[in-house]
């Protein structure tokens, strides 16, 4: 990310449970008071995903929680939310969703000079035997750190 960015929360399941070949930035239409529970920290895209429907993208099943100073004007909380990209952009990555059978996962959320951004990885699925292979990787480069930082002392 770059300077003047904040990042509101970032989908560490999705690391666990994908391979990311692409990651692509992209703007989210939010009403009033979602923007004021994503710069409290109140949002949560762990089960949420990105589909193309009728030439635009929409972010599905991400959580933003109701801001309880906006009382009757407030959103529903699990609301299809439009993302913004260039035309072109929306064409391939809705092509890639539809061939080679990929999926648009939410990666980051973040705010960048005042607008909330989404940071979107075109991913294939990890298979089990992935998943233990990257598990049994990150444990063993920590017995390493540990080791290292045993013999400095």
């Amino acid at each position: 990310m770059t300077k003047g960015s904040n990042a509101t929360t970032v989908n560490r399941k999705a690391y666990h449970d994908y391979h990311i070949l692409e990651t692509i930035e992209a703007g989210v239409v939010l009403k009033g008071s979602e923007i004021k529970s994503i710069r409290s920290g109140k949002v949560t895209i762990r089960d949420a995903y990105a589909r193309p429907e009728n030439g635009e993208l929409w972010l599905h099943n991400s959580h933003i929680a109701s801001y309880d100073p906006a009382s009757y004007n407030s959103h529903n909380p699990i609301r299809p939310r439009k993302l913004l990209l260039h035309r072109k952009e929306i064409d391939i990555l809705s092509g890639q969703v539809m061939q080679k059978g990929l999926t648009l996962v939410p990666l980051k959320l973040y705010i960048k000079h005042g607008v909330a951004k989404l940071e979107l990885g075109v991913a294939r699925g990890k298979r089990i035997y992935d998943k233990r292979e990257t598990i049994t990787r990150r444990d063993a480069e920590r017995e390493m750190e540990r080791a290292i930082k045993f013999q400095m002392r």
